[in-house]
């Protein structure tokens, strides 16, 4: 402005000087004389000084009479204590402890199949029959055996508790009827493994081998069974958060597939630290009334590990940082009626962020007054002028 300033005031100084000071400096071009034209530049260049010291009087002079000072137009706002819960954020895949793929037990040929997909089906229900190759007239042969050896053994007791016969008689009758009563329960355990049950309440998902099939134990999938009610998010947590995420911490999960939001509970903590990852295991239940949760659906999770009830929040935006790595924001001081007050850099020490606000735990007292629109381009100590107060860190 002060350049500006000299080069219109030596336009006037030398439109002012009329046509004849123009004559004379053409004169002196005109001339080709060296001599002639450094003289006139000499001339020149002192009248530039005298022209340069009386724009300095007067820019002196008008700093006394204005009374109009330019000032940082700033906003600020209060940083209060409120409640601050850092969250933190992860995704897990929804799981249940109820699903599994039904194998048989026994080898042979699946001569029923009594459910289909889709199907509600019970406990204990029956929901396949295996051939058991013969076993059922075997059994049949050990019970007649079996009924034999214990007609004998009761006969046997009923003399010895007389005091009649052997012990030895006696004792063989026992030993015959009890390797009998085994041999029928074993059978029994046998053929038992021919017949398919639910191990719980629940709805076939799959039914994957069709009737007639030849099956092998612990080989062929016959069915998938699964249960909603106990649905659950298993996830990897950091072990750096071991001390935080605890049993019972709230859990907020978000499903973008379904759009919906379910607020929970961590409900077990894993005791084991994965050594190739560094986490431990979390569980999270899931209530699934209207069954609409399903098994491998990815959720989002944010569970609450840290919470300050007297926070004071800043937007992390306004923070800057010196030559020494120390953080630092502007607070405002001595306000004065026209809402002019005095800028002072203050140094802070932070901990959590929890989106774009920032936890100060040093530097910055309750009601302080600190700048945020503007609080990059003020400096210490400078005066400046507060356009409005926001009340809030957003």
């Amino acid at each position: 402005m002060k350049n500006i300033s000299i080069i219109l005031i030596t336009v006037l100084l030398f439109a002012s000087c009329g046509e004849g000071k123009k004559n004379s400096v053409e004169k002196v071009l005109e001339s080709n004389n060296l001599e002639t034209i450094r003289n006139k530049k000499t001339e020149l260049v002192n009248d530039l000084q005298v022209l340069e010291g009386k724009i300095k009087l007067l820019d002196d002079k008008i700093s006394v009479l204005d009374t109009t000072k330019k000032v940082p137009l700033i906003t600020t706002f209060k940083a209060t204590h409120e409640v601050f819960n850092h969250q933190l954020e992860i995704q897990g895949n929804v799981t249940t402890k109820d699903l599994i793929v039904i194998h048989p037990e026994y080898n042979g040929i699946l001569t029923h199949l009594y459910v289909k997909e889709g199907q509600n089906v019970s406990k204990g229900q029956v929901m396949a029959k295996i051939d058991d190759g013969g076993l059922s007239q075997q059994l049949a042969q050990l019970q007649i055996q079996e009924d034999l050896s214990k007609t004998t053994f009761e006969r046997q007791k009923r003399l010895w508790d007389q005091n009649i016969g052997s012990e030895i008689e006696f004792l063989q009758a026992k030993s015959t009827y009890e390797a009998q009563n085994k041999a029928v329960k074993q059978m029994q355990e046998q053929i038992a493994k021919t017949t398919v049950r639910a191990p719980f309440s629940g709805t076939i998902d799959d039914v994957m081998t069709e009737q007639g099939t030849v099956v092998m134990a612990g080989q062929s999938e016959l069915m998938r069974i699964v249960n909603l009610d106990n649905m659950y998010i298993e996830t990897d947590v950091p072990e750096s958060y071991l001390t935080n995420i605890t049993k019972g911490k709230n859990v907020q999960v978000d499903f973008p597939v379904l759009g919906i939001n379910i607020e929970t509970r961590v409900r077990q903590v894993g005791d084991y630290i994965n050594p190739n990852n560094r986490t431990f295991k979390i569980e999270v239940g899931i209530p699934n009334k209207d069954k609409i949760i399903k098994p491998n659906l990815t959720a989002r999770l944010k569970i609450n590990d840290y919470t300050n009830e007297n926070a004071l929040l800043i937007p992390q935006s306004i923070i800057s940082e010196n030559a020494e790595g120390e953080q630092y924001i502007y607070v405002v001081k001595d306000i004065n009626d026209k809402n002019e007050g005095t800028a002072n850099k203050v140094i802070i020490k932070t901990g959590r962020t929890q989106g774009d606000v920032i936890e100060v735990l040093e530097g910055i007292e309750n009601e302080a007054e600190i700048i945020k629109e503007g609080a990059r381009s003020v400096k210490d100590g400078q005066t400046v002028k507060i356009l409005y107060d926001s009340n809030s860190i957003k």
